[in-house]
């Protein structure tokens, strides 16, 4: 266990990673940030391992002369892993969003096990781990031969204390490793002989050691500050999400949103997950939470999406709410449509191509469509997973009125949430050490857009179907 004191949540995005502070009292104390960078060296592109390092040592030294650290949790996105041997890092974990080269992809394919499986839908570049450990495998055979394989999450625990694990949370992300409902590798991940260079299953929750020497002395930190096994970071969310009044012990449903959209559904206990009814073709998977339970789940690019549609500096939909929801109503009835995909080869329609229906050239007009845009996306992401109970909408999108409202206006027999807290990811980290711990806010409900868009969801549906019949 960890002793009473300050604590520090790593949270390793996909665009950003954050370092936060929290008291005894867990109020955060501060915060650190620093946008995420690729390179591409020996034939693959990599994530960047030596950067975040340099930056997490410097923000460890900060927060170690404001407080009395106790302990650090890391948590991380999906889709990535390192290999490490006893000399240290032997392979960075490389960019989810490089494309391995087409034939061995098309080999990968051929091989990899079926959804009934893994829940693991086949995804693009290197979003399944088991395509990047093929990939390894073919153009560097010796890089896999020695070593140990570690989750994202726990590289950073095996980083700051030395000892090495891997854990559910990041097996059971659509990495083709894991099987979530028998609780165990899949007969891929044995097969290829990978299961057995799985560093040790730990939980969550778990100290898995103080941290090392290198880091005391080049930070400052306690002799007894700890290092938890640590967490996927949607994860984590889902974690925050449920300690709720409106959601403990109950189920629910929480939309994720930041560079992706990811609903997960939290069912009853003792219910089943039935394989059949999720569409494999549209993003839906299974994810595993930190207790092993699984999780029925859809995603879409959405963040990027947004980004793509906005064509600009980002705007802040919360500084411009009253503009937004005036103009919510002006796009929608001068039939202004975003159509998807913009990111193909994921989401619930991963095969059709995106486009414009009279693409606005004022700016905050486009992302008002994009916002409207979303509430479409999620409503069928929604959907597919069955989703009908309390939802709780976490991230950055959370401030986005448009979104919300117009998701509400879509499921009016759904109760919708607006999370009012940015970090849920390290909200979440917090209930490992102990999920006594209440929530920092109250939720406010998400009420429907004043004007009436189901005449506006209809069309964009049939625009969809069209270019999906093209």
């Amino acid at each position: 266990m960890a002793r009473r004191g300050f604590i520090v949540v790593l949270d390793v995005g996909k665009s950003l990673s954050k370092l936060t502070l929290w008291s005894p009292e867990r109020q955060m104390v501060a915060r650190r940030t620093r946008a995420n960078l690729s390179y591409a060296a020996d034939g693959f592109v990599s994530l960047d391992v030596p950067g975040i390092t340099a930056w997490l040592a410097q923000g460890l030294t900060e927060f170690a002369g404001l407080g009395d650290i106790a302990a650090i949790i890391p948590a991380a996105h999906g889709a990535a892993a390192c290999l490490v041997d006893a000399h240290g890092l032997s392979a960075a974990p490389l960019d989810y969003d490089a494309k391995p080269p087409m034939d061995i992809r098309r080999r990968y394919q051929t091989v990899r096990d079926p959804f009934a499986l893994t829940g693991s839908p086949c995804l693009p570049g290197g979003l399944n781990l088991g395509a990047q450990f093929y990939w390894l495998e073919k153009a560097a055979p010796e890089r896999m031969r020695d070593a140990q394989i570690l989750t994202w999450p726990q590289y950073w625990s095996w980083a700051l204390c030395g000892i090495a694990a891997t854990e559910v949370t990041s097996l059971g992300c659509h990495s083709d490793l894991w099987m979530p409902i028998a609780g165990e590798p899949s007969p891929l991940a044995v097969s290829r002989g990978w299961a057995a260079h799985l560093a040790p299953l730990r939980q969550a929750g778990e100290v898995l050691g103080p941290v090392s020497q290198t880091w005391r002395a080049r930070c400052g930190l306690p002799r007894d500050c700890v290092v938890l096994c640590g967490v996927h970071d949607s994860n984590a969310a889902l974690l925050a999400a449920r300690k709720y009044p409106e959601t403990a012990g109950r189920p629910c449903t929480m939309l994720s949103t930041g560079t992706w959209f990811i609903a997960m559904r939290s069912l009853a206990p003792g219910v089943k997950i039935d394989l059949s009814s999720l569409a494999e073709d549209r993003d839906c998977l299974v994810n595993v939470d930190a207790f092993g339970v699984p999780i029925p789940s859809a995603r879409f690019m959405g963040g990027r999406e947004t980004e793509i549609l906005e064509d600009g500096a980002p705007i802040d939909p919360g500084a411009m709410e009253a503009e937004m929801l005036s103009l919510a109503t002006e796009v929608a009835e001068a039939d202004i449509y975003a159509v998807p995909a913009f990111q193909n080869g994921v989401g619930a329609f991963p095969n059709i191509p995106g486009g414009w229906i009279q693409r606005p050239a004022n700016q905050i007009q486009r992302r008002t469509v994009a916002s409207l845009y979303l509430a479409l996306m999620a409503d069928t992401s929604l959907s597919l997973i069955g989703s009908r109970e309390s939802l709780v909408i976490e991230g950055r999108f959370a401030d986005d009125a448009v979104f919300c409202r117009a998701l509400a206006a879509l499921r009016p027999d759904q109760t919708i949430y607006r999370s009012q807290v940015s970090d849920n990811v390290p909200l979440g980290a917090l209930q490992l050490i102990d999920d006594r711990l209440p929530p920092q806010a109250v939720l406010n409900r998400a009420v429907p857009l004043d004007t009436d868009i189901s005449r506006y969801a209809r069309e964009w549906n049939s625009l969809v179907q069209a270019r999906g019949a093209a």
